[in-house]
């Protein structure tokens, strides 16, 4: 069965770069409702990222934020089964801490708990705060954050660390307790290097498309990570990250994305794009800035959509699941609130990669 997760909204708008779209702060209260609502629908995890500058323009585009730790914190508290992911920006909090902020959630939410490792490619985030290391970081990230994750492995399995590599030396570092169960870990490295990473230090790999209405052509990049995989000695799962817009009726569907579109705010996507174009890497292949980058040269506000009806939302994501490699989707919603009660009342139950759930909600009269 494939898993569904939701990247929550943990900056204001969502993923919308639009006047046009719907307009919303984020607060603890919006995420727990989406987070009541994912579980009452019997979705998989919750995913929410780290963003420590935003790029302005009309909407204050990502402007306003909540910190991913301590909001996955109190998710953890009204939440009873779904798995929840928080993101830590590796330049931002030592390994150690990390670990053991991680093994804090485990002890409220035991064994549901798992880390997205953000190598940190947006200069500016670190650079306003002093913490940017210098403009080599750029090349060295993944090893960076490669010696970041094995301190926290050796902490969460051992209990310990001596660990002694070219950017952290442990000198006999103690975490108790360790977690109730082993710690998942994520990441969304796009290039060849942060699959690898993917591949060698984590248990699921995030990839994304900016196409509309073309789910398949994500199969390419799928096949990238599944070659990663290939490489290492561990099992990785792969998610699809992706957009949903759906109506009844694939014209309403296709007007509202139209509709946001025409309110693309300029401005936040040019900001966008200097940040993007900061990172040297973006030239030379298929990286997480090249992927920004590419979508911002389309112009479109509203990349990586599945719009339409609900049935041929259903079938997209069919076709999705049915890449080889892929285990799940992680959903974007235009309007959280509305697109999560459309997917679990209408969209899931014409799944068949969900057919499972739907049976069981229908069951229970959900």
């Amino acid at each position: 069965m494939t898993k569904i997760g939701v990247f929550i909204p943990i900056n204001n708008n969502g993923w919308l770069l639009s006047s046009t779209s719907p307009q919303y702060m984020p607060t603890f209260e919006l995420n727990k409702e989406i987070a009541r609502r994912a579980e009452h629908y019997d979705l998989d995890f919750l995913l929410s990222m780290i963003k420590w500058r935003g790029y302005g323009g009309e909407t204050e585009y990502w402007d306003y934020g909540l910190e991913s730790f301590t909001l996955m914190a109190g998710l953890a508290a009204v939440t009873e089964k779904i798995d929840l992911y928080a993101s830590i920006a590796v330049l931002t909090m030592p390994p150690a801490v990390v670990a053991r902020m991680a093994v804090t959630i485990d002890s409220i939410a035991p064994g549901r708990f798992g880390v997205n490792i953000v190598s940190g490619w947006a200069k500016a985030e670190y650079d306003q705060m002093g913490i940017w290391p210098g403009d080599e970081y750029f090349g060295y990230r993944y090893d960076y954050s490669s010696e970041y994750m094995q301190i926290m492995r050796e902490l969460w399995e051992t209990g310990r660390s001596n660990f002694k590599g070219e950017h952290f030396q442990m000198d006999d570092c103690h975490l108790l307790p360790r977690p109730s169960q082993p710690i998942k870990v994520v990441s969304a490295g796009q290039s060849d290097r942060g699959m690898k990473f993917v591949a060698d230090y984590c248990d699921y790999g995030f990839v994304v498309d900016n196409g509309v209405n073309v789910p398949k052509d994500i199969a390419p990049t799928v096949e990238r990570l599944n070659v990663a995989k290939g490489e290492s000695s561990n099992e990785i799962g792969c998610y699809v990250l992706q957009l949903v817009i759906a109506a009844e009726t694939d014209e309403e569907a296709m007007k509202k994305w139209e509709t946001y579109n025409q309110g693309a705010d300029a401005e936040a996507m040019a900001a966008m794009g200097l940040i993007s174009a900061a990172d040297p890497t973006v030239s030379s292949g298929v990286t997480t800035s090249s992927t920004i980058n590419n979508a911002l040269k389309a112009k479109v506000a509203v990349p990586h959509v599945i719009c339409g009806s609900y049935e041929t939302v259903a079938r997209s994501l069919d076709d999705v699941a049915a890449i080889p490699g892929v285990s799940g989707v992680m959903l974007i919603f235009d309007d959280y609130l509305v697109g999560i009660e459309q997917f679990g009342q209408y969209i899931q139950p014409l799944m068949k990669s969900r057919s499972e759930i739907g049976e069981s909600l229908s069951a229970t009269g959900s």
